[in-house]
């Protein structure tokens, strides 16, 4: 009877021991994701993804941005930042060509896609029997917010991802702070791709450079266009006569130099007074985190006089 009594009272300790191990459904971190895409695809991990491979520069950013960055296995050729991305191997994206046989061999078990990349290259990668996620660009700075509440639900870092929606608002708000003081909404000309002088490519209405330039503090020159990337002449250039020139194209080799002596240029406000800037493209262009440090730097360009 005593070793009877014994085995039930070890018995009994057991359970409670492993009843105490238990985790609450919802927070192991192994409860099963599902999510609509930005294709409106249902798309469903078991657990967040471990192994991810990134086919977007601005997603490449993102991850990293909340603490993901030693879930990428693959990265697309254009994601250059941080430089920790350099080291992750390259899946390819030139003239939007990748290396499906690379990505499968990497196993991963997300591949993230974004708006540079097309519906029938997503379908290609299902095929093969990978999980796609098309995460869509933001639509303004404020949608921020809902594309990296999605990347941390998927990568298992929603903390990180709430933290840093909420620092980038803190930032967001206090240039629209600062600018809301300025006396005057200096004009600015954001140059996309100036080949032909003639007729250089600007953002237009609807783009991000149009909505940063705006919350900046400034007046975009290509809002007058009709489509969000378009040429505009020498001519309208003229007649607008911007106060401020912005180089996105200095990563390309275009320098403030090079401005005055193009026919035509030499006369513009902003070349007389010496308001021609260099401007790192990719804090614009690319719609993730770095949007906010662009947003930053265009206030601090055209209203100078509030960051003395």
């Amino acid at each position: 009877m005593k070793s009877f009594i014994t085995k039930i009272c070890a018995l009994l300790l057991l359970v409670v021991l492993l009843s105490s191990c238990a985790v609450p459904a919802g927070e192991s971190g192994t409860s099963k994701i599902s999510l609509v895409d930005g294709l409106e695809r249902p798309v469903a991990l078991e657990k967040p993804a471990a192994r991810i491979v990134s086919l977007a520069p601005s997603i490449t950013e993102i991850l990293f941005a909340i603490g993901a960055g030693d879930q990428v296995v693959g990265r697309d050729s254009f994601s250059n930042y941080p430089e920790e991305a350099l080291a992750i191997q390259d899946v390819g994206g030139s003239m939007g060509s990748y290396s499906y046989e690379m990505i499968a061999s990497l196993e991963p078990d997300l591949v993230l896609a974004g708006e540079i990349n097309t519906p029938e290259q997503v379908k290609s990668l299902e095929d093969l029997g990978l999980t796609v996620y098309y995460l869509s660009n933001p639509e303004n700075l404020q949608a921020l917010d809902e594309v990296l509440a999605a990347a941390g639900t998927l990568t298992g870092h929603e903390k990180e991802a709430g933290e840093l929606a909420a620092s980038l608002n803190e930032r967001i708000n206090a240039v629209l702070s600062a600018v809301a003081k300025a006396e005057a909404q200096p004009l600015v000309f954001y140059e996309l791709d100036a080949t032909d002088p003639a007729k250089p490519w600007t953002p237009g209405p609807g783009s991000y450079m149009d909505e940063l330039i705006q919350a900046a503090g400034g007046r975009n020159v290509g809002s007058v266009l009709q489509s969000s990337w378009a040429e505009i002449s020498i001519e309208e250039l003229m007649v607008q006569n911007p106060d401020i020139i912005l180089l996105g194209d200095s990563n390309y080799g275009i320098t403030v130099e090079q401005v005055a002596t193009r026919t035509g240029w030499e006369n513009l406000t902003a070349v007389t007074e010496g308001n021609v800037f260099a401007f790192n493209d990719d804090l614009v262009s690319r719609p993730g985190p770095r949007m906010v440090d662009g947003l930053e730097e265009l206030a601090k360009i055209i209203h100078p006089e509030l960051y003395k």
